[in-house]
């Protein structure tokens, strides 16, 4: 089952290239501080900037350096059904686990288009998508979801600052960009959740809480990268236009931030 903290990777890059050595060390690293699956290839791994066969590559290595010790769920959603099942079954010709399929969002279908999409690619995949990563921030669909489907449907947040309400309204985990910096507090913090020790997941929350907002204070993932290369010196900061490093002001949110949780 997939459950937890679950980071969605940065991808890191070096003179406009993959930085294999630098996302074989950043996996290990989640895997020792507790992370309980990997989310290569999502939007949060500038995937829109991939080509096919760095989008492969990335995943590839994800898997190798994971030796299936946890899920590895490879973004493969685009904005077409046919390359999206193409992304599908090659992530799984590779070894991932799951996929996680976006939304199309820039043909923007009707609910029926969504409907016949999701499902041409469930019937197309040899491995599961993943049941849902709710990004609404709206609670009430969580229960409404668990009731409609039945407890064994899974339920991932896609908001870190909405999943300590989101687990106790039936959620099961979080794909979390704050688990890319604080992997350790992201695990024990849903670790506390599953344990139903309330009382200790909402003192984490408060040391991340901060954290949450403050990779967001500019075009994501550049807070993000701009973190890591705080708490792991020497990580490569660099991103792909039109993505470009965080502002001063950013910076200085994810400093103060980094600080409230005891990270740097």
């Amino acid at each position: 089952m997939i459950f937890g903290s679950i980071p969605a990777l940065v991808t890191p890059f070096s003179g406009n290239c993959v930085a294999e050595d630098s996302l074989r060390e950043f996996v290990e690293w989640q895997i020792a501080e507790g992370s309980n699956a990997l989310v290569p290839c999502g939007t949060t791994g500038e995937v829109a900037t991939l080509d096919a066969d760095e989008h492969r590559h990335v995943i590839a290595t994800v898997v190798e350096v994971a030796k299936g010790r946890v899920p590895v769920i490879a973004g493969t959603g685009t904005n077409s059904t046919a390359a999206s099942i193409e992304r599908t079954r090659a992530a799984a010709d590779l070894g991932a686990d799951a996929a996680l399929v976006v939304v199309p969002y820039y043909n923007k279908p009707s609910q029926a288009g969504l409907a016949a999409h999701f499902t041409a690619i469930a019937e197309a995949s040899p491995i599961p998508i993943v049941a849902v990563k709710d990004a609404t921030g709206s609670l009430g669909r969580v229960s409404a979801q668990r009731l409609k489907c039945g407890e064994d449907f899974i339920q991932l947040s896609g908001n870190d600052e909405s999943a300590l309400a989101f687990n106790a309204m039936g959620g099961v985990g979080c794909i979390s960009v704050s688990a890319n910096v604080a992997p350790r507090l992201c695990s024990d913090f849903q670790k506390a959740m599953r344990e139903g020790r309330w009382d200790d997941a909402a003192k984490l929350e408060g040391r991340l809480a901060p954290l949450h907002a403050a990779l967001f204070t500019d075009a994501s993932p550049g807070p993000t990268k701009y973190a890591l290369t705080r708490v792991r010196p020497g990580f490569p900061a660099e991103l792909r236009l039109p993505l470009v490093e965080a502002s001063d002001s950013s910076k200085r949110a994810v400093d103060a931030a980094l600080e409230h949780a005891g990270l740097i």
